[in-house]
């Protein structure tokens, strides 16, 4: 699969985020910042990461993020927690 076409559309996880201070590093680009797009793909275990600008067509793998789970079932809270660990829409407002 091309890099930048992204995860397939089916069996994918989706989540709309607000990158952290800093932004989200990917290993195409570097970092990118701003309302992203959030995408797991979980085939026999191996979870892959995608992230773009949201409505945007190109996606990024999010950086040292791919990992194995022992259980397919999980997929769905490991997307969660991703999600949660990246959205931070007000950390922009804290000191």
């Amino acid at each position: 699969m091309d890099d930048h076409t992204g995860p397939p559309q089916d069996a994918v996880l989706r989540s709309s985020v607000t990158a952290p201070p800093g932004g989200v590093m990917t290993d195409e680009v570097g970092v990118i910042t701003g309302e992203l797009e959030l995408a797991t793909e979980c085939a026999g275990g191996d979870v892959k990461v995608w992230i773009r600008y949201a409505g945007a067509a190109e996606w990024y793998r999010l950086s040292a993020a791919d990992c194995h789970l022992y259980d397919q079932r999980d997929h769905d809270a490991l997307h969660r927690a991703l999600a949660a660990v990246l959205n931070r829409p007000t950390a922009h407002l804290r000191g």
